[in-house]
């Protein structure tokens, strides 16, 4: 028993030293904001943005001038230069007719450089995936929609919980406080001769069921603020102190989520759905335009030289210059079929996401009505709970009064604080399940913002 209250009491010392150091007071929604601000999943979320935004004007930059430098430097061996091929008989009436003679033309050096600028003008292509540049930029926000929704609905149940874990850690510290004043009058009791050994032991045991209780819920509690951190981005040896603590007024405004209608368009799910059908409309138009042909201008200037000698290559005056300029036509024919089966891949993930929007729509009906059970299940828990706990807190105190006035035993009083912690722990439970099934619904209905 000596360890367990060496346990208890290191823990108690453990969670004092951990608040003396300037702990974070945090409601709820600062919770929120916190994590919004600063949990890896969202900040990875406005990386996605950042990242989409980028690759949009990767894709934009397709449209604008290009312009472009070249040049290079050829060298030819003198042992074995490259030769060129001809009829000799055009030049030579000796030579057989047909008799093909090789030259060498070339010479060891030969440079060249020369800047190109080139502009599309017309790609069917190219303008469906700027048309489509803002959609991608609505699909990356929706996403990071979703996940700031996620954020929020596993800090608001993670908060709760923890806040109840609090609240029972609180009650059964009252009891063990409460029990171990009591073994001490049962000791000074069966020292005077007015109590027998058993109501000792008996009461002895309880304290080491409640001591046991009391680690258990401390390491519960623990391992819930470490939850919630986690959730927060928060250092996990951050200390932090909960304020919003009043959970019975919690579950009492759930109420109000009851009468509240569905409306898909505030759900981000929904919004990021529509999106991906814009997205594959724009897809479908793009396979279809890329049967156009596609039209790019080009002008280009350059110089270039050739001489037997490497050094002679930097006499830049001798280099000659040449300019030319054109049209650059591009007709697709015929490609094995593949746009065929591109436009039709299109066409069936169009129709594979209206499938996923009417499915989506089905769900949130699906999860509103399943939460909107729940909750109205969990709020008529917590008043009969709530009963049963005023009742379980009657009768115990009854029991004290009647202990204390020697007209009631001490098995009587254990079990009535048996039964009012069991009140207290079904009571605390049915708070919590309320707390879920709301943050179930305003998931379901869009209004975690």
């Amino acid at each position: 028993m000596r360890k367990i209250y060496f346990a208890v009491a290191s823990l108690l010392l453990l969670t004092r030293g951990a608040h003396a150091q300037q702990p974070l007071k945090l409601s709820l929604q600062d919770c929120i904001d916190y994590a919004v601000k600063n949990s890896y999943a969202m900040k990875n979320a406005h990386l996605d943005v950042l990242i989409q935004q980028a690759q949009v004007k990767q894709t934009s930059a397709a449209a604008y001038p290009q312009l472009s430098g070249k040049a290079d430097l050829v060298h030819f061996s003198k042992n074995h230069p490259q030769y060129s091929f001809f009829d000799a008989s055009a030049f030579d009436r000796t030579a057989p007719k047909g008799f093909i003679a090789p030259l060498p033309f070339t010479i060891p050096y030969s440079t060249s450089g020369s800047i190109t600028l080139s502009q599309v003008l017309f790609d069917g292509s190219l303008i469906v995936a700027l048309q489509a540049g803002s959609t991608l930029m609505d699909m990356a926000r929706n996403n990071e929609q979703i996940t700031e929704e996620n954020v929020r609905y596993n800090v608001h149940k993670a908060y709760n919980s923890l806040v109840i874990a609090y609240r029972q850690y609180s009650i059964i510290k009252g009891s063990l406080s409460l029990a171990r004043s009591m073994e001490q009058d049962l000791i000074k009791t069966r020292e005077a001769g007015f109590a027998e050994k058993i109501d000792v032991e008996r009461s002895a045991v309880q304290i080491n069921n409640l001591a046991a209780d009391s680690i258990k819920v401390s390491n519960g509690l623990a391992i819930a603020e470490q939850v919630l951190k986690y959730n927060l981005g928060l250092d996990l040896n951050t200390p932090i102190i909960l304020t919003d603590t009043a959970v019975e007024k919690n579950a009492n405004a759930a109420m109000s989520l009851l009468t509240e209608p569905e409306n898909y368009s505030r759900v981000p799910a929904y919004a990021a759905l529509q999106t991906a059908l814009k997205l594959n409309e724009y897809n479908l138009e793009r396979y279809r335009l890329s049967a156009l042909p596609s039209l790019a201008g080009f002008v280009s200037r350059g110089a270039n030289y050739g001489s037997s000698e490497f050094k002679d290559i930097s006499h830049f005056g001798d280099y000659i210059e040449y300019y030319n300029g054109g049209l650059s036509l591009t007709v697709p024919i015929f490609s094995g079929f593949k746009r065929t089966n591109q436009v039709r891949e299109a066409k069936l993930s169009i129709e594979k996401t209206r499938n996923d929007i009417d499915n989506l729509k089905l769900s949130i009906d699906f999860q509103a009505a399943s939460a909107r059970t729940t909750l109205k299940n969990s709020l008529l828990q917590v008043q009969s709970q709530k009963r049963n706990l005023e009742l379980a807190n009657s009768v115990l105190d009854l029991a004290q009064r009647k202990y204390k006035e020697g007209v009631g035993s001490n098995l009587e009083v254990t079990t009535a604080q048996t039964e009012m912690m069991r009140a207290q722990s079904n009571y605390f439970n049915a708070l919590l399940d309320v707390i879920n099934a709301e943050a179930d619904l305003k998931k379901a209905l869009g209004l975690l913002k």
